[in-house]
């Protein structure tokens, strides 16, 4: 039997909609089966940004052939919130500093949160990619306390080594660390190769 990856996604209010929807289209394309919480606020920021007027499993996947669960952000009894449903690994992306702190302090009044806290408890790979700047003190504390409980922390920060020439280029770079850090193969262009480096575009 072809073992699939399970990996638990949480969509969540910050500004970074194109950094999920990329995440999930390498998801689904390695065939990962993609577990996927959207809280109130990333549904309003997928309208915003990607022009969802309700939620588009096929947009966020990049076709509809996909292996796309969706689950509600208030039912806290949903397998995502058991020990007992073995994943891969969670991503939050974008992570919100409201959830950021929510799972710092281990909170599980909704789903996202109830799944951060539950794959914690069973040692399995978390990683936020917390969306914000400049950060507060509070948000410093918290990234403290997450990295102490074994968190990866993973805030959007492209790099711009490989001179990309388009704002695709910059989010595949992002959505590509998340998915090495969660352990899916994917084609997006992220490693360093100084060989394979294009010059710099012209300044605008």
């Amino acid at each position: 039997m072809i073992y699939r990856m399970n990996i638990v996604t949480a969509i969540t209010g910050a500004s970074g909609a194109l950094y999920a929807q990329r995440f999930i289209h390498g998801l689904v394309a390695a065939g990962v089966q993609t577990h996927l919480v959207i809280s109130p606020l990333g549904r309003r920021l997928l309208h915003d940004e990607l022009g969802m007027e309700s939620v588009d499993l096929g947009v966020l996947a990049g076709t509809d052939d996909h292996n796309i669960s969706l689950y509600s952000y208030n039912d806290v009894g949903a397998k995502l919130a058991s020990g007992s449903f073995l994943h891969d690994g969670m991503v939050i992306v974008p992570c919100s500093s409201n959830t950021l702190g929510a799972v710092a302090h281990g909170l599980g009044d909704n789903l996202i949160a109830r799944a951060a806290a539950v794959t914690l408890k069973e040692r399995r790979k978390l990683i936020l990619c917390h969306r914000e700047m400049p950060l507060s003190p509070i948000d410093v504390n918290n990234y403290k306390v997450l990295t102490d409980a074994g968190v990866i922390l993973a805030p959007a920060n492209p790099g711009f080594y490989l001179n990309p020439a388009t704002v695709g280029e910059v989010v595949d770079f992002v959505a590509g660390k998340l998915l090495d850090l969660i352990g899916v193969p994917h084609t997006f262009d992220t490693r360093w190769d100084p060989k394979n480096i294009r010059p710099p575009a012209k300044s605008v």
